[in-house]
């Protein structure tokens, strides 16, 4: 049973870690323990939210359902699914709340029906209810009518119809009711877009069973194609179905994040939305989920990818964007909500994202490596790629030498950093094999010298002897977890003695008992104000460096310890702070996708 953090008037905002995630493929749900959705955006991930209080307490609204009695919570996952339940005990009984969303087919998909249904297992529970939305981050007034049973929310921009198997009262512009469940009986709550000229998405106990039951198929079904078989099974699963629930069906984009604006420091402004596709996370999702044998999510974002790319003239960033919004647009213009407060007051809150038109020339190799992985494992690539892809390689030829942003989107100026270099070759070096074992026409004179002088400029100039490591960037000495990748990508023997020196010397500044720091900003000024916590993704590709090198002692610890730091459901956000604490947006792909590969790498070599 577990004691979970509890609301109150002077501390309204639950811990990041202390929520659940639902989906439906198209947007999702945070659940907090104590049965609160405090993130809702519809019909999509990255439309208006509907539910913020995540991001404020008194104006962002929220769905409130929980025991009317004092209780101690438990939350969890039905088992191999996206259901989520959230259970309430009591002196007088025990009650849950089973919160999902249908993954609707094509017909239906655009109700988006959040069903909320609430079961007394024994002795009898009061509940309360309170429907609280706030269209339009909590810009948009609506009006509430309440007819035969249903509540409609009507506003500028969107309608949401709620219907309950109990009666429902209006307080002027929210929704309320208290009822009391005795053992075996059920309530039912049903949030759905309101269609115009239909009547309401009326959902009844007997429906909400079917609903339940074809949700519960649907998500088994799914992840029973995984061909993991290791240590760490439920957690990879996790991850696997979290990033699943991070996809969007209708385009095949994969979002890093449900959420927008979750700090990175408490009080600072390090907010940032990532309710977007970005290239580098998306491929790396694919690596992960093509490891585990979901060949079907890969097709689509490679499919997403090839559409939005073709259609791209050379910008300042290349025939690539380091991101796109799900349904494929590239102007994602950056901007602030002063009215919410931010998370425990962490302002600003931001929409949109300005890093949108950097220049960010790991990516290349990023999407070349998942491609040649697509080609590897699951089926050879169509000619139509393939000419994509040389269209690639060939700006890498020409542009790999330039300055710019780097993996962790700095805004302190360009610089020649060394993990853009060495996707730069990932890049040349994927698609020369992909051209080998496939016999396919390639400018193979001109891209191998072009890879080996990346080769050795990394080797001369991103080395210190000063620091005995290679470091963040030409001319500097300043360490960076992002080399790591270097013999993850196979650039370097995982036990070359300079590499081993590397590892040695990251291990020494970087990390702390198994949780790493991208780098220092100190050190390396990044243009942004305020400290950071460690960076999830760093710690299992530190996990993976440690266990290529042999050091599989070490690696166990640091992954066995790793998993202690999963919020109880087993989700991560992007940060670890110097507390314990999940900071950042939540859940995040990039860290669910580093566990699965540390997981899958680790076990193999404990054979």
């Amino acid at each position: 049973m577990s004691g979970a953090p509890t609301r109150s008037t002077s501390a309204p905002y639950l811990p990041i870690a202390e929520h659940g995630l639902i989906g439906d493929l198209r947007t999702a749900a945070l659940v907090g323990t104590d049965g609160t959705i405090d993130w809702y955006c519809c019909p999509s991930f990255d439309s208006p939210s509907v539910f913020a209080a995540i991001l404020d307490a008194d104006r962002g609204g929220a769905f409130e359902l929980s025991a009317a009695a004092p209780a101690s919570t438990k939350q969890f996952y039905f088992p191999d699914t996206n259901v989520l339940i959230t259970r309430f005990f009591t002196e007088d009984g025990l009650g849950e709340v089973q919160d999902f969303m249908p993954v609707a087919d094509s017909v239906r998909c655009d109700r988006h029906r959040l069903i909320r249904r609430v079961v007394c297992v024994r002795g009898t529970i009061p509940f309360r209810a309170r429907v609280a939305p706030r269209f339009g981050y909590g810009t948009q007034p609506h009006t509430l009518r309440i007819h035969e049973g249903a509540a409609l929310f009507t506003s500028e921009a969107l309608s949401l119809t709620l219907t309950a198997t109990v009666p429902l009262e209006s307080d002027g512009k929210d929704v309320r009711t208290r009822f009391a469940l005795s053992q075996g009986e059920t309530a039912v709550f049903t949030l759905s877009r309101a269609v115009h000229d239909t009547p309401p998405d009326a959902c009844p106990h007997a429906e909400a069973e079917r609903e339940f039951t074809a949700t519960v198929a649907f998500w088994r079904r799914w992840l029973h194609q995984s061909r993991y078989r290791g240590r760490w099974r439920e957690m990879v699963h996790r991850s696997a179905l979290t990033l699943k629930l991070l996809t969007y069906v209708p385009t095949g984009a994969i979002v890093a994040a449900p959420t927008t604006s979750l700090p990175e420091q408490i009080g600072g402004g390090r907010n940032w939305d990532y309710r977007y596709a970005w290239v580098r996370d998306s491929a790396f999702a694919v690596y992960a989920l093509l490891r585990l044998g979901f060949a079907e999510e890969a097709e689509a974002f490679l499919g997403f990818l090839t559409q939005h790319t073709e259609r791209r003239a050379d910008g300042p960033s290349g025939p690539l964007q380091i991101m796109y919004g799900i349904d494929g647009r590239s102007e994602l213009p950056e901007t602030e909500l002063p009215h919410l407060e931010g998370y425990r007051g962490s302002a600003p809150v931001r929409v949109g994202n300005g890093a949108a038109s950097q220049l960010q020339l790991d990516i290349y190799g990023a999407l070349i490596d998942s491609v040649y992985l697509y080609d590897k494992w699951c089926r050879p690539l169509s000619s139509g790629r393939w000419r994509a892809v040389c269209a690639l390689v060939d700006w890498v030829c020409e542009h790999w030498d330039q300055p710019d942003e780097g993996v962790w989107e700095t805004r302190g100026g360009r610089k020649k950093f060394l993990y853009s270099r060495l996707m730069c070759w990932v890049a040349i070096d994927r698609a020369i094999r992909i051209a080998h074992h496939r016999s396919l026409p390639a400018e193979l004179g001109r891209w191998a010298p072009v890879r080996d002088a990346i080769y050795w400029r990394i080797m001369e100039k991103g080395w210190s002897s000063t620091r005995q490591a290679f470091v963040q960037h030409e001319d500097g000495d300043v360490l960076d977890a992002a080399v790591l990748m270097m013999p993850l990508t196979k650039f370097i023997a995982p036990d070359d003695p300079v590499w081993l020196s590397t590892l040695d010397a990251l291990g020494d500044e970087l990390v702390s008992d198994s949780l790493v720091w991208r780098y220092d900003p100190e050190a390396s000024p990044d243009g942004l104000e305020g400290d950071e916590g460690t960076f999830s993704i760093c710690s299992f590709w530190y996990v993976e460096a440690l266990t290529r090198a042999g050091r599989l002692d070490e690696a166990r610890l640091a992954f066995e310890k790793m998993l202690t730091y999963a919020n109880h459901v087993g989700l991560y956000a992007e940060e670890i702070s110097h507390t314990g604490e999940q900071l950042g947006n939540f859940p995040q792909a990039f860290t669910h996708l580093a566990l699965i590969s540390a997981a899958f790498n680790l076990d193999r070599a404990l054979g």
